[in-house]
């Protein structure tokens, strides 16, 4: 079993551009859990979220996968 944990790479980009849960949940109009979710690899964002995310933080898309 491999006890490495997973980079974030979502949490990294955020806390490099000082962006909160709360900005996200206001631009891309979801549920704060799930930005929660999403920030703490519980659940993943979808494709569409994923591009959605990567234009709203002006990130290539690579940036968060």
């Amino acid at each position: 079993m491999d006890n490495t944990k997973c980079l974030n790479r979502l949490r990294v980009v955020l806390a490099d551009k000082q962006i909160t849960n709360k900005w996200v949940v206001g631009e891309m109009g979801v549920n704060e859990m799930t930005v929660s979710r999403w920030r703490t690899n519980k659940v993943q964002p979808s494709v569409t979220q994923l591009v959605e995310i990567a234009r709203l933080l002006k990130v290539d898309i690579k940036d968060l996968i």
